[in-house]
């Protein structure tokens, strides 16, 4: 039976509270993912997202990047949530290694075999944690941001990167892609970049309606992300 059960942890600039979810039918430790959340926060989405990896046989999860009961209740709450740690990326870069730490620290985990997934915001924080050298397997980003931060490591990355982009994301622009690649490749990491056609950005969320603004769930192209993206972990997490 799949188990949740929240999570309050220490980290740079106070407490944060997420959820961790695993299958109590599993003995020993197992591979671990974590899933870093989009800009409005922690949120039910995350979880659900745990509880589908937890039921893979990994442990899932659900990171904190804001801080206990930091949540947006608007869009513009939740931009403002972000543009604090956009405009410090040491500060996002420390938070999400701090989070990586929890996840490797716990009980049930097995710390040679961890990834982490991310949506939106999230998909940049995990570039941010691949780009800080961090000793994690491997991460995957839907519909991220490749914007990097002004100040990066130069030595190989040793993370897998997966991305899973729409096409007509408005957020990461034919340009941002060929950058990224670039960037990964200059950096020596082992990586893959998949675009969707006739997709925006939040193509996984289903409470994403904004066709106007670039931003629409896509049934089909959230189906096949999650496909690549769980042969991807199987791959790394191989005994």
């Amino acid at each position: 039976m799949i188990q949740t059960e929240p999570i309050v942890y220490d980290g740079p600039g106070g407490t944060f509270a997420g959820t961790v979810s695993w299958d109590d039918s599993i003995d020993g430790p197992r591979p671990g993912v974590m899933i870093s959340h989009a800009f409005g926060g922690q949120s039910q989405f995350d979880t659900d997202k745990a509880e589908k990896l937890a039921a893979m046989g990994y442990v899932g999860f659900a990171l904190d990047m804001y801080g206990q009961g930091v949540r947006a209740s608007s869009p513009e709450e939740a931009s403002e949530l972000m543009h604090v740690l956009l405009d410090d990326r040491a500060l996002l870069t420390a938070r999400i290694n701090r989070a990586h730490e929890v996840l490797v620290e716990h009980p049930l985990v097995d710390p040679d075999r961890t990834g982490a997934i991310g949506f939106c915001f999230g998909g940049l924080c995990l570039l941010d944690l691949a780009r800080s050298c961090a000793d994690i397997l491997g991460v995957a980003s839907f519909h991220g941001i490749f914007t990097p931060p002004e100040q990066t490591k130069t030595e190989p990355i040793g993370a897998s990167v997966l991305v899973l982009h729409g096409w007509d994301d408005p957020l990461a622009q034919p340009d941002d892609v060929v950058a990224l690649a670039a960037e990964l490749t200059e950096r020596q990491a082992d990586w893959q970049i998949l675009a969707f056609g006739n997709t925006g950005h939040a193509f996984t969320n289903p409470t994403a309606q904004s066709p106007e603004a670039g931003m629409q769930f896509n049934e089909q192209s959230d189906r096949r992300a999650w496909r690549v993206m769980t042969d991807f972990f199987a791959d790394l997490f191989a005994d």
